[in-house]
């Protein structure tokens, strides 16, 4: 009986001593992704909020941006006004080929 007593204790503490050190692996393991989930959150808020030179790099690359749309747009507003007033000349030169040309431009390019 003793024999039984001594293989019962040993054997349970062995599985509890395995359950323990289990328990404290998953636990660690939990507590590391927490850990880098939480660096990760803190490094995304720090570009979020950034600092005083990342907002100015951010506004201008905007700015750059605008500029940019603004020169591309001026250009083809200025071709666009030139076609216009090509346009009302050649109406006032030649109404019927300006009217054919105008109809032409407004039903069958579309």
């Amino acid at each position: 009986m003793k024999k039984f007593t001594d293989w019962y204790q040993s054997t349970a503490l062995v599985i509890g001593a395995l359950t323990l050190m289990a328990v404290a692996y998953y636990q660690r393991r939990d507590i590391n992704s927490l850990k880098e989930e939480n660096e990760r959150i803190k490094i995304e808020a720090e570009m979020l909020n950034g600092g005083d030179i990342y907002k100015v790099n951010i506004v201008d690359s905007m700015q750059e941006v605008i500029d940019s749309f603004y020169a591309e747009n001026l250009i083809n507003e200025t071709e666009l006004n030139r076609y216009e007033m090509a346009l009302e000349l050649f109406l006032q030169r030649n109404p019927k080929a300006a009217k054919e040309y105008s109809d032409i431009i407004s039903n069958e390019t579309e």
